[in-house]
């Protein structure tokens, strides 16, 4: 032994073996044993390093990972995985942070793998990455992780997970790179993390054929399918070769690279699937796997292979339904409909016939927002009678938007998901180029040609016509800026006010008929709404002589039980005037005993007498719900809708069956409503039996079809004559700027043209009803003629039965 003052001892062995005893030693091979035994992890490092990069490379690499790697990290990592380590751990930036690589370990078993994370700068949490590994049908056994602290560079943190596949998975090559692609866009988020995901490993699908069916499924889901995603996950997973004939299908029906034997092909894949379902022992899963067929069958074009000006895929796919060909659609069913699914938004566009126009909403019902498209189509089916033969209605949700409160955040968010809503509708819509149709490119289109797509604002919507109009720029769509109507070169509805004009005329007409002049004579108003809302703050402008004595929004309760009509006129202008109001910047000082300003998130709220009295109920404490149910049966002249939601139902109808979960704890039924008139300046206001049971009490209402039909009567004014002025700018013989000078000269025309319509729909139906029990057996037979064409659903549009129809002629 040999001390010093190093900090290391040394010893020396000395062995004597006799000659003539001694084996036949390989004295080179325990030179090199002895060599390797005291050589370092780093020299073996660098060694491999310059034989698979080249010395220049090996050096220039070692000053950042010579001494990056931790003892733990030594000791059981050879230094030919830490070479490859360093491969993966060079491609990492701020853009990409993340890689992955999945392998089978040797000796190991059909379900053992195991699945190498690279992160850049910051661990992955257990609690983040479990989810994600048991959501691809992979359980974690075990985990190592190991922090790479690189010389002069941002860490990078190394987590090694044991994992067990919840089935045998013979080939890891054939789906290594199609898993560790799912694993990635899971992390960058631009696919859901989700039990959809099980299908890439298990089924062999690429994640673009696992958003296929995840949209599918979450279509299914919009229409009332009866089972729950989670399940429709399992049974697409327990049957994982019918699922990859699905895929197979899809891709037959659609993928543009797929040649003049499409039908065929087709035809033989969906033999095979049929086949297969035979096989299929549960009644439910054979179900859920025909209605994935059948959905594909009932698709007519799709974006799924339409590329960005990047060309890769865009972050979300659109479909375009044969609604009639969808089997168990809630009735009545559009002509057509698309569906845009992405990570961020899912929205709908229902279209009742091919020249067809209405709004897209922002809609704040994630679970059933189809459902609510589905009944504003109904009436907009009816309000654009007068106009274009049928309605439309589109309507998105988000679903990984900011909180509400960071409001600049959340708009944009909005804005952006909109945009893209758009952007996978005319994905799928043909163009008009110089006269001729020109097909959106690689999209197989099973339909002819559909060049006609408009849209319009709706709620939430209604700044968002500029934006529209920037999208149809930008797929040089024909239409231009007659795409969406009401941008900065088109018709202002709140400014004109034309909405809450044309249902004044309702308004006019019932009064009138009942002796009351509304722009000489007082009258009483409760009211759904605010003054910084279009209908309802338009409306409440429009007479001099409206006493508001109630009203409420989704933030406050108004009460003004006696007011002074010129003051609170006045006020309320004001309020209209001010950017973002609510009733809580009414002047309080001007509202009359016993009134006030109250939110609707306070615990009770005391009413005074002369309140009580205004809205017809005792004085005492009250909840916000129950006092809003009360300004609803108050006993006015006029029942004024300006607002989102459904408020007055039929007795006979449940809240269940209205779909507007929101409002059921202040809906009434129509039988109550004390009040004379109703105008429904809003949407879907009342069900089509809460109208009928409250004007069989005696109340006049006509319906929000007719009372709202302004706003989209002067979008399609703006609409056409943009089209045949556009025929003109193309000609040469008008620029823009002349073509919006002559739009703004023509604002109060159109205005007046609008009205008309109004004035003469109401005056239609009034002469209609004097007639109603003449008219009653011609109305009936056309009934019973449009059912027997298959043209009418009595049970869908709520009209009576044959037996109702005699009870009431008797009654009359």
């Amino acid at each position: 032994v040999h001390l010093s003052e190093a900090v290391l001892a040394r010893i020396h062995f000395l062995v004597r073996s006799s000659p003539r005893e001694a084996p036949d030693y390989d004295v080179r091979a325990i030179e090199s044993d002895i060599a390797q035994a005291v050589r370092r992890w780093e020299d073996d490092l660098k060694a491999t390093l310059i034989e698979s990069a080249g010395e220049e490379r090996a050096l220039a690499m070692l000053r950042g990972y010579g001494s990056a790697f931790p003892a733990g990290y030594r000791e059981a990592v050879p230094p030919r995985i830490a070479v490859r380590d360093i491969g993966f751990m060079e491609k990492l930036d701020a853009e990409r942070p993340y890689a992955v690589s999945l392998y089978r370990p040797v000796e190991g078993g059909e379900r053992t793998l195991r699945l190498r994370v690279y992160r850049l700068g910051a661990p992955v949490p257990l609690s983040g990455s479990l989810p994600v590994l048991e959501n691809m049908g992979l359980q974690v056994l075990d985990e190592a992780s190991y922090e790479i602290e690189r010389t002069g560079l941002p860490p990078v943190f190394i987590h090694d997970f044991g994992l067990d596949s919840s089935r045998p998975i013979p080939d890891v090559e054939a789906i290594k790179a199609i898993t560790e692609d799912a694993l990635l866009r899971v992390a960058r988020r631009e696919i859901e993390n989700d039990g959809f995901n099980r299908l890439t490993p298990l089924a062999a699908l690429p994640a673009d054929d696992v958003v296929v069916l995840r949209a599918y499924a979450k279509y299914l889901k919009q229409t009332g399918f009866t089972y729950s995603q989670a399940y429709i996950e399992q049974t697409l997973a327990a049957h994982a070769p019918i699922t990859s004939k699905l895929a197979a299908f899809f891709h037959a029906r659609f993928d543009p690279a797929i040649s003049k034997t499409r039908d065929e092909l087709q035809s033989r894949i969906e033999q095979d699937i049929k086949a297969a379902l035979n096989s299929v022992a549960i009644a439910d899963e054979d179900r859920i796997l025909r209605r994935f067929l059948h959905l594909m069958r009932a698709t007519l074009r799709t974006n799924h292979w339409v590329k960005s000006a990047e060309g890769l895929r865009k972050p979300y796919v659109s479909f375009k339904f044969q609604s009639a060909q969808v089997p168990e659609l809630p009735d009545p069913r559009p002509l057509f409909e698309i569906w845009v699914y992405a990570p961020r938004f899912e929205a709908i566009h229902l279209r009742g016939g091919k020249v067809a126009r209405g709004g897209l909403r922002w809609s704040d019902r994630p679970e059933d927002f189809r459902t609510e498209v589905l009944g504003l189509m109904k009436a907009q089916m009816v309000k654009n009678a007068v106009i274009v033969p049928v309605g439309s209605k589109g309507g998105f949700v988000l679903k990984v938007a900011p909180p509400m409160s960071e409001r600049e955040a959340y708009l944009k968010e909005g804005v952006e998901c909109y945009r893209n809503f758009l952007r996978g509708l005319l994905d799928v819509t043909d163009n008009l180029v110089a006269g001729k149709v020109v097909p959106p490119r690689d999209v197989i289109r099973h339909d002819p040609d559909d060049t006609y797509l408009v849209v319009a604002a709706d709620k939430g919507t209604a700044t968002f016509s500029d934006y529209a109009n920037g999208v149809s720029a930008e797929y040089k769509f024909w239409l231009g800026d007659a795409f969406a109507s009401g941008g900065s070169a088109g018709y202002d509805h709140k400014k004109m006010g034309i909405t809450a004009k044309g249902a004044w005329e309702s308004v006019k007409r019932h009064f009138r008929e009942t002796g009351v002049d509304t722009q000489a004579q007082d009258f009483t108003v409760a009211g759904i709404g605010d003054m910084s809302g279009d209908v309802f703050g338009n409306g409440m402008l429009l007479s001099r002589h409206i006493k508001l004595v109630a009203a409420f929004d989704h933030r406050h309760i108004f009460l003004d039980p006696d007011s002074e009509p010129g003051v609170a006129f006045r006020e309320r202008e004001r309020l209209f005037a001010l950017p973002r109001s609510s009733w809580d910047d009414y002047n309080k000082t001007l509202i009359s005993k016993g009134g006030g300003v109250f939110p609707r998130g306070a615990k009770s709220i005391t009413l005074a007498p002369a309140a009580a009295k205004a809205i017809g109920v005792e004085p005492g404490d009250f909840t916000p719900q129950d006092l809003m149910k009360a300004i609803l049966r108050a006993p006015v002249d006029l029942l004024y809708n300006g607002g989102i939601g459904t408020y007055v139902k039929a007795t006979r109808q449940s809240n269940a069956e209205v779909g507007d979960r929101a409002n059921d704890a202040i809906r009434v039924n129509g039988a109550e409503l004390r009040c004379k008139v109703v105008a429904e300046g809003g949407n879907l206001g009342f069900t089509q039996l809460g109208r009928v049971e409250y004007a069989q009490e005696g109340g006049r209402i006509y319906t929000d079809a007719i009372d709202n039909s302004a706003g989209v009567d002067c979008s399609d004014h703006e609409v056409n004559i943009k089209i045949m002025l556009g025929i003109v700018m193309t000609d040469g013989e008008m620029t823009d700027k002349q073509r919006n000078k002559v739009l703004a000269d023509m604002t109060e025309d159109v205005g007046k043209l609008v009205l008309a319509d109004n004035y003469y729909q109401t005056q239609s139906l009034s002469v209609s009803g004097v007639r109603g029990d003449k008219l009653l057996d011609a109305q009936a037979a056309l009934i019973r003629a449009l059912e027997k064409a298959g043209r009418l659903n009595r049970v869908v549009e709520y009209l009576p039965a044959d037996d109702e129809i005699a009870e009431r002629r008797i009654a009359k």
